[in-house]
């Protein structure tokens, strides 16, 4: 008995001079930091009011763009359905008695197109940008937007090459136009809303994610002059977003979204967009032009300049760079403006050129009828030709 009391004393003594110590060394209740679980309980709340200042500023930019995107409904006319059979191959009273286009698998070649999509509103007025592939089939265009009004489009025109197409409200007003931001400045792994009315129903649906990577080139345009540089993300878009904005956590728009990656058909995890620095030339361009976008080529072939051909061609050049025409294509631009074989493209509008890639990138975005200043070494001399673009013959 009086062992154990002994030992009760001894253990009440010894917490007693433990929590002196504490008063001591701790004298405003203050703990010391350890690697107990319940740290590891305060990082994950810390993390959590993260998440929540970042979900107030998804709720921000959903504000800002949501009331600018409109859902699409296109279709084609029964006058241009009967002109398409018109212009058809079918059109010819064998195939039609036989019914060669029910054989072949095309029995609803005749029958009206329609499909769904997105688009963004480009200004106050009635200008909206979606993709081609929405509404370039079409002749009939309702657009519904946010608040449910709907409204009669027209086409002003398309571009195949980035997918790109404006169509119009007339008589429109204080539409509630997207505010654009630049997508150069755009980060691998920022934070970004998918703004549209994916699979036709469900509209004014936002999704997030990170952008996951900058120029994609996919070759899904079906154009051998395609341009693609896509923001791919992760933000889950279906089919019925194309045409509807990828925007930053400032509601600006950053992008015009327009394909997923996917074996089923459905959003598998990543989807891409047109960057919003090329929506906006080809737009203004297309607005301007009041029509379709026409591009041509300059009408040259040859090869890169490296020091094995200055050699074997013994040029004369300040540096060994450019891009040596060996063939220029008749009746092309290239040809009556007077560019010959043995000139060496060094520049394009004042910048530089190395190679041919320089060449696309300086007149990618150029259409039918602008004019270029070129410059050329032509055997050792630098003369400057304007060159005006044309459409192929």
């Amino acid at each position: 008995m009086r062992q154990n009391f002994q030992i009760f004393i001894s253990g009440l003594a010894g917490g007693l001079i433990v929590l002196a110590g504490m008063l001591l060394f701790y004298p405003n209740g203050q703990q010391p930091q350890t690697n107990d679980s319940s740290v590891h309980t305060v990082s994950m709340v810390e993390n959590r009011r993260a998440v929540t200042n970042n979900s107030g500023d998804f709720v921000e930019s959903a504000k800002k763009s949501t009331g600018s995107v409109v859902y699409i409904y296109a279709e084609e006319s029964d006058e241009q359905v009967a002109q398409r059979r018109k212009n058809s191959r079918y059109n010819d009273s064998f195939f039609d008695f036989f019914g060669f286009s029910d054989f072949f698998g095309e029995g609803n070649f005749y029958a009206p197109k329609n499909g769904t999509g997105s688009g963004v509103i480009f200004s106050q007025d009635g200008y909206i940008v979606t993709n081609n592939h929405v509404v370039g089939f079409a002749d009939k265009i309702t657009v519904t937007d946010y608040s449910g009004k709907k409204y009669n489009a027209r086409k002003i025109g398309v571009d195949e090459l980035t997918d790109l197409a404006v169509i119009k409200i007339d008589g429109a007003k204080d539409l509630t136009a997207v505010k654009i931001g630049d997508s150069d400045k755009v980060q691998v792994g920022e934070w970004v809303l998918a703004v549209g009315n994916p699979f036709g129903y469900l509209t004014s649906t936002v999704t997030a994610g990170i952008v996951s990577a900058k120029g994609r080139s996919l070759d899904i345009i079906p154009n051998k002059k395609r341009i693609e540089e896509f923001i791919q993300t992760d933000a889950a878009i279906n089919p019925g977003n194309s045409g509807g904005a990828l925007v930053n956590l400032q509601g600006e728009l950053i992008g015009i979204n327009t394909a997923i990656a996917t074996p089923t058909g459905v959003f598998a995890g990543y989807s891409f967009a047109i960057p919003a620095n090329i929506v906006k030339k080809v737009i203004q361009n297309i607005i301007e032009s009041g029509g379709n976008v026409e591009r041509a080529d300059i009408g040259v072939s040859g090869y890169d300049v490296n020091d094995e051909l200055v050699n074997e061609f013994g040029l004369k050049l300040k540096t060994n760079q450019g891009f040596y025409i060996d063939a220029v294509e008749r009746r092309s631009s290239a040809q009556l403006a007077g560019l010959l074989p043995g000139d060496v493209i060094i520049a394009i509008n004042g910048n530089t050129i190395k190679d041919y890639d320089d060449i696309e990138n300086s007149i990618k975005f150029n259409k039918v009828g602008d004019l270029l200043k070129i410059k050329v070494n032509r055997k050792g001399k630098e003369i400057d030709i304007p060159v005006q673009l044309r459409k192929d013959i």
